[in-house]
C-alpha cells in the first residue's frame, strides 16, 4: 500500500477517532454526571435517564445518515467528513458547559439532549463517510485491511476516553469527578475536533468518486437509493446482530461490571480499557484475513459465536470476582465480535455503486443502529430493573441469530471493482454487474 493511500487512511481515521471519542465519552462518564442533570434518587433510574438520552442520539442518526450521506454523494466524501466533525465539536462544547439540575432544573438535561441530537446527526453521517472513504481510498486487493481502520479509530477514540477516565479517577476525588471533573473530557473532545477539522480541510478526494460518471442529479437521492433497496435491507439485517453485540461489550460493559458484577468503577474501567486495546489490534489482522478468505467466513464466525456464547459469557461476567477473570471473558467476547467489526464497513460499501454509496451505507446502517445499537444499553437496564437481567443476554443472542441467516445466504463481495458496481455487489467473480441476492 503506497504512501498516498496511508495518508488518506490516516487522516480519515484520525477524524473518526475524535468523532467516536466524543460519542463514547458520554457513555463512559455517565455514572459520574447522571446525578448532575436529574433529581437524586435511585442510581439505576438516573442511569436509565442518561441512557435514554444516549439512545435519542441514535434516533437522530438516520436523519444524519440521510443528510450527510447525500452531501457525501453529491459534494464529495471530503465535504461530508468535514461537516461531521464540525457538528461533533459543537455538541462537545454544549455538554462541557451544560448547567446542572441544581442550577437550571431540567434546563441542563435539555441542553444535554440538544447536544446528543447534534452528535446523532454527526455520527449518522460519519460512519458512512468514513466507511466509504476508507474503502474507496484503499488498494482494491486490501480493502478489508484498510477499512478495518475504521473500527481501529473508533476503538482508539473509546480507549482515549477510558484512558482519560482512568487518569481523572487517580488524580481527582470521587466528589470532584461528580462535581466538575466529568466536564473535562468534553472540553478535550471539542479541542480535538478543531484539530481534525484543519486536517480534513486538506483531505484528498478518492479517485473512485472523482472518476464517477453517474448522472449528477441522481447522486445521493432517496429515489436512487430505492433502486438498491435490496442492498439497503441487507445493510440493516447484517448490522443488527453486530451492533447489539458491539455496544454490549464496549459502552455497556463498564456499567455491567460495576452495577451488576459488583466490581469497583476503577476495576471495571481498567478491564474495558485493556480489552479494547487488544480489540483494536485485532481489527487489521482480521481485515487482512478477509482479503484472503473473503468477508462471509468472518461474518459467519462472528454470528455463530455470538449466538452460542453470549449467554454463558454474560452469566460468567456477572459473577466475575476480579480484574483477570473479567478481562478474560471480555476478551473472548470481543474476539468473537471482531468477525463483524473488522470488515462490516467495506462489506456495506461494496454493496452500492459510487453515486449512492455514502447514502446507501449511511441511512440503513443508521436505522439499524437506532433500533438495535443505540437501545442496547437501555434495554439491558430495563431488563435489570425488571428483575430479569439474564433476558438481555438472550436478546443479544437472538439478534446475532437473525444476522447469521443473512450472512449464510448473502454472496461474497471482496473481489468487486468499486468503479463498476451497478446493481449492487457481484457474485465474487469480479463482474460487479449483478445484484447481491440470497442464495436459493
Amino acid at each position: 500500500m503506497g504512501r498516498q493511500h496511508w495518508k488518506k487512511i490516516w487522516v480519515g481515521s484520525a477524524g473518526n477517532m475524535v468523532e467516536w471519542y466524543d460519542w463514547f465519552v458520554y457513555a463512559s462518564f455517565a455514572t459520574y454526571f447522571a446525578g448532575a442533570f436529574f433529581p437524586s434518587g435511585n442510581p439505576t433510574a438516573q442511569l436509565m435517564n442518561t441512557a435514554g438520552i444516549f439512545a435519542v442520539g441514535f434516533f437522530m442518526r438516520p436523519v444524519g445518515g440521510w443528510l450527510l450521506g447525500r452531501v457525501g454523494d453529491r459534494k464529495g466524501r471530503k465535504a461530508a467528513l468535514t461537516l461531521t466533525v464540525t457538528l461533533m465539536s459543537a455538541s462537545a462544547v454544549l455538554i462541557a458547559v451544560a448547567p446542572t439540575y441544581g442550577v437550571a432544573g431540567y434546563g441542563g438535561a435539555l441542553v444535554l439532549l440538544v447536544a446528543r441530537l447534534l452528535q446523532g446527526l454527526s455520527v449518522g453521517g460519519e460512519y458512512a463517510a468514513s466507511a466509504t472513504y476508507l474503502t474507496e481510498a484503499s488498494d482494491p486487493r486490501r480493502r478489508g485491511f484498510a477499512s478495518s481502520f475504521q473500527y481501529v479509530s473508533m476503538t482508539a477514540g473509546q480507549i482515549a476516553g477510558l484512558g482519560l477516565l482512568i487518569v481523572l479517577q487517580h488524580t481527582l476525588s470521587d466528589d470532584a469527578l461528580h462535581s466538575y471533573g466529568w466536564r473535562i473530557p468534553f472540553a478535550v473532545g471539542a479541542l480535538g475536533a478543531a484539530v481534525v477539522f484543519y486536517l480534513r480541510r486538506n483531505l484528498l478526494e478518492t479517485e473512485v468518486y472523482e472518476e464517477d460518471t453517474s448522472h449528477a442529479g441522481e447522486r445521493g437521492t432517496l429515489r436512487a437509493l430505492w433502486q438498491h433497496r435490496r442492498e439497503a435491507f441487507l445493510v440493516v439485517a447484517l448490522t443488527m446482530g453486530g451492533t447489539v453485540a458491539y455496544y454490549t461489550y464496549t459502552t455497556y460493559l463498564t456499567k455491567y461490571l460495576s452495577n451488576s458484577a459488583g466490581l469497583s468503577k476503577q476495576t471495571a474501567t481498567l478491564v474495558s480499557f485493556t480489552a479494547l486495546i487488544v480489540f483494536a489490534c485485532l481489527q487489521p489482522l482480521a481485515g487482512a484475513l478477509s482479503d484472503r478468505v473473503g468477508r462471509r467466513p468472518l461474518l459467519i464466525t462472528f454470528a455463530v459465536g455470538s449466538t452460542v456464547l453470549t449467554v454463558p459469557i454474560m452469566t460468567l461476567l456477572k459473577h466475575a470476582d476480579g480484574y483477570w477473570s473479567a478481562l478474560g471473558l471480555a476478551l473472548l467476547a470481543l474476539v468473537v465480535v471482531t468477525g463483524y467489526t473488522s470488515i462490516n464497513a467495506c462489506v456495506k460499501a461494496e454493496l452500492f455503486p459510487t453515486g449512492v454509496r455514502a447514502l446507501g451505507v449511511a441511512l440503513p446502517y443508521a436505522l439499524a443502529n437506532a433500533l438495535f445499537g443505540g437501545t442496547a444499553e437501555y434495554v439491558a437496564l430495563w431488563f435489570k430493573k425488571g428483575g430479569i437481567e439474564s433476558g438481555f443476554s438472550w436478546y443479544v443472542a437472538a439478534c446475532a441469530a437473525v444476522s447469521l441467516v443473512v450472512y449464510v445466504t448473502m454472496r461474497e463481495t471482496k473481489d468487486l471493482d468499486l468503479g463498476r458496481v451497478k446493481g449492487g455487489a457481484g457474485t465474487g467473480d469480479g463482474s460487479a454487474e449483478s445484484t447481491v441476492t440470497t442464495a436459493s
